[in-house]
């Protein structure tokens, strides 16, 4: 039976839920978590640029990359006609976005780089059409007003690139930097402009900016600290509303309610409900099943907020209590958890963390997994990168360093028992060892019991 106090059909039903779904601390009076100050000359009211931050990051590339001309490509608006559009239209290629912070379609960045190291950003963008604006929305076109949101040296018109790109080559001779990389839609473009250079060298900078970006700075955290609070409170909100006979899809619905009803811009992968049997398929994103009393529900979900993701996974019991072996497989994975999230600190591995999550599992299984240690039923990595993407750049080999920011997840999978459980949270590494990002999502059994007997609309 589909739980009653779900079916919020009346403006007072959903007002109830608007206000239920803030985060804690919140009235429906108040801003969201993701409310911010837009500025009405950037594409979408976007937000404003962090001016400081985006210079350094141009300045360490332009550090790394030494002397050439170096060009960044922004993303390319989708055709409605042509693509499949299931959320926003456009999102902006990660690396243009981590140099400018600005969300326009088709323009360009330039930086020529003389041999003394002196260089100066050039944008380039498309000229405003008001009669286009009229379907799309307004646009950012080149002029002063571009150069203040920005903070770059010089805007252009993008009809002007060709003519500026050979004087920009005179100026600042070497190699020709961009980032190459599959699916971008410049790529062809790019190494047709290094050929007419008389063969000179095209480099790709790829390498460069994901070691730049693996290391977050205080914009980005800030950012990434915004999307975890509103993934954190979507888990709560979940973990309060779920009943015996609601279908996935529902909880889901739930959960993205609460990112956008925050200012969360969309998902940052699709949001992950898998109840009963599907608790154990590592990535069902499905969500179609109804609930059965006695079921294990992972819910995997990700706010996305200024172009950086949050992942956090809780397993939770659909009738609001563990069974006990339900609980026991639930603490083992907790403990592993725990186990990794104690030994973080710079200079560790992931590696090296994995090894001690798989080392606890291995010395407390007990025979809750019969004869063999509970390893066998952990069958994926402990850990990724998280930054603007889920599964975010960046070497695996490489030892932890502070600002870094990461996941640890173990689970334990026994597709017999229709027993799925994952622990996801999002780590930053500090100077002395790690912070855990989404604290604000319950993870103790007794805390998600206790949350779970609390309903979410009174």
């Amino acid at each position: 039976m589909i739980p009653t106090r779900f079916t919020l059909r009346t403006t007072t039903g959903l007002a109830l839920l608007a206000g239920a779904l803030l985060l804690p601390g919140l009235s429906s009076a108040q801003q969201p978590r993701g409310a911010t100050e837009v500025v009405e000359d950037l594409p979408g009211m976007g937000r404003a640029v962090d001016l400081q931050a985006t210079r350094a990051r141009r300045e360490a590339l332009v550090q790394r990359a030494g002397a050439g001309v170096i060009v960044i490509p922004a993303g390319t608006a989708q055709d409605l006609e042509a693509n499949v559009l299931q959320d926003n239209d456009f999102r902006q290629d990660d690396y243009f976005f981590y140099l400018t912070g600005l969300e326009s379609p088709d323009a360009w960045l330039v930086i020529p780089v003389q041999a003394s190291g002196a260089a100066q950003s050039h944008l380039f963008l498309p000229e405003r059409d008001p009669s286009t604006e009229q379907w799309t929305g307004k646009k950012l076109g080149p002029g002063e007003r571009a150069r203040e949101l920005v903070g770059v040296s010089q805007v252009h018109a993008l009809a002007d690139f060709d003519a500026e790109l050979e004087r920009f080559r005179e100026s600042a001779p070497g190699p020709f930097s961009t980032t190459l990389y599959a699916g971008t839609a410049n790529n062809e473009r790019i190494q047709a402009w290094a050929n007419s250079a008389g063969g000179g060298t095209l480099r790709n900078l790829v390498p460069i900016l994901d070691s730049l970006r693996i290391v977050k700075d205080e914009s980005e955290l800030t950012r990434m600290r915004i999307a975890i609070d509103i993934t954190s409170a979507g888990q709560r909100n979940a973990m309060q509303a779920i009943e015996a006979g609601m279908y996935e899809y529902e909880i889901e619905a739930l959960i993205e309610y609460t990112f956008r009803s925050n200012g969360a811009d969309r998902v940052g992968f699709p949001s992950i409900v898998g109840s009963g049997p599907n608790s154990t398929t590592l990535h069902y994103d499905t969500n179609r099943r109804q609930t059965m009393a006695g079921d294990l529900v992972v819910i995997d979900i990700g706010a996305e907020y200024g172009q950086y993701a949050a992942d956090v996974t809780r397993t939770v019991p659909v009738d609001g209590r563990y069974t006990d072996r339900q609980r026991a497989i639930y603490e083992l994975v907790l403990g592993a958890q725990q186990a990794a999230i104690d030994a973080t600190r710079p200079g560790v591995t992931i590696r090296e963390l994995s090894g001690l999550a798989r080392q606890y599992i291995e010395s407390n299984s007990g025979d809750l997994c019969g004869t063999e240690s509970c390893n066998r039923y952990f069958i994926h990595g402990l850990s990724h990168w998280l930054g603007m993407r889920v599964h975010d750049v960046g070497d695996y080999a490489m030892p932890l360093e502070a600002g870094m920011v990461f996941t640890i997840e173990p689970g334990i999978y026994i597709e017999g028992e229709q027993l799925g459980v994952r622990i996801e949270d999002d780590i930053l590494v500090t100077e002395t060892g790690s912070e855990l990002l989404s604290v604000g999502a319950p993870r103790a059994v007794d805390e998600i019991e206790a949350l779970m007997s609390r309903p979410l609309i009174p």
